[in-house]
């Protein structure tokens, strides 16, 4: 009987709620779009300065993407999904 009743109590249940994973995408999104825009600018020829890496997209927006997304990462696991509206 303890180790039925044990079985039901131990059903599998997500750690987040649907609000939690929701934003933990969100995030996933958000730095994942900055990792690509900071890709690229490489020259083919090593003896050629390629002035592209220096752009605004590289050096200010993707990192900025980045951080937002690890922001909402942090703010995605420290949701409260049991938290009731209502009181």
């Amino acid at each position: 009987m303890g180790e039925q009743k044990r079985k039901e109590d131990s059903k599998s249940e997500f750690i987040f709620g649907k609000k939690n994973y929701k934003f933990l995408f969100i995030g996933l999104a958000f730095i994942v779009v900055g990792f690509i825009l900071m890709s690229g600018g490489g020259s083919d020829d090593p003896n050629v300065f390629d002035e592209s890496i220096y752009s605004w997209r590289r050096i200010r927006l993707a990192p900025t993407l980045v951080l937002i997304g690890f922001g909402i990462q942090v703010y995605a696991i420290l949701l409260n999904p049991n938290k009731d509206s209502k009181k």
